[in-house]
């Protein structure tokens, strides 16, 4: 699968057959970083939300959240997420394919959590896109796999995955960025079947140079390409929460 409409076409039957509650909690290994690396709610851009478990939670703690996705069933449950839990002010949902569309503005935080897909689409350039995406000072999350779960669609592929530095060098970030985390620790997953696996995951927080990590009201009206759906949802965009 290699164009737009296969990735919409995905990722709907891939939300619209799933449990409603799958995906709704955070990744505790986001809620980790935030907590120790940017403790202070601002604006954030989660990229393939998914059904909002990592949006949600961070607009609870005060967050200003645009959360991402090329699923119409998943931008809605999160719309419904953030309603039932009080925060539907500080949730925007934007549909968008992340190959083609991308969120205006820059944030105090950028999450890329399991940004994967079996959809051919240029991953490198979208995570240099969210690189471009992180205000002065703000952060730039990328947790992904690092090995294959046994419910993955890559197992039994020979699939070699990256390792920390290099996702890190493959940004060409500038030397006004510092490396907070980056490491491949692992951890028990669950599965949408319940079962666990041992499984390897990259964490990389990077820190971009600056003296701010806030955005304008200006800034924050942003989205123009976007495509309208729920609370300020907007465009085209490239969901890839395979959570593990």
């Amino acid at each position: 699968m290699n164009s737009a409409n296969d990735s919409a076409s995905f990722w709907e039957n891939h939300y619209a057959g799933m449990d409603a509650q799958w995906g709704t909690t955070p990744n505790v290994v986001l809620a980790d970083l935030v907590a120790d690396l940017a403790p202070t709610p601002a604006t954030a851009l989660d990229l393939g939300c998914g059904h909002g478990g990592d949006a949600l939670w961070l607009a609870v703690r005060g967050w200003d959240v645009t959360a991402v996705d090329v699923s119409r069933t998943a931008l809605d449950r999160v719309v419904a997420g953030a309603a039932a839990t009080g925060v539907a002010d500080r949730v925007r949902a934007e549909r968008h394919d992340l190959a083609a569309t991308f969120p205006d503005g820059t944030y105090a935080l950028v999450a890329a959590t399991y940004f994967h897909t079996p959809v051919t689409i240029a991953r490198e350039d979208v995570l240099r896109r969210a690189a471009r995406a992180v205000a002065p000072g703000g952060l730039l999350a990328v947790i992904e796999h690092a090995s294959a779960a046994p419910w993955s669609w890559q197992t039994g592929q020979d699939v070699r995955f990256p390792t920390p530095d290099e996702v890190i060098a493959s940004l060409r970030l500038t030397n006004d960025w510092h490396v907070e985390r980056g490491e491949a620790p692992q951890r028990t997953a669950t599965g949408p079947d319940g079962r666990t696996a041992t499984v390897t995951d990259n964490v990389i927080a990077l820190r971009r140079g600056g003296w701010s990590t806030e955005r304008t009201a200006e800034e924050r009206g942003g989205g123009a390409r976007a495509e309208s759906a729920g609370i300020g949802c907007a465009g085209t965009a490239e969901s890839a929460h395979w959570r593990a």
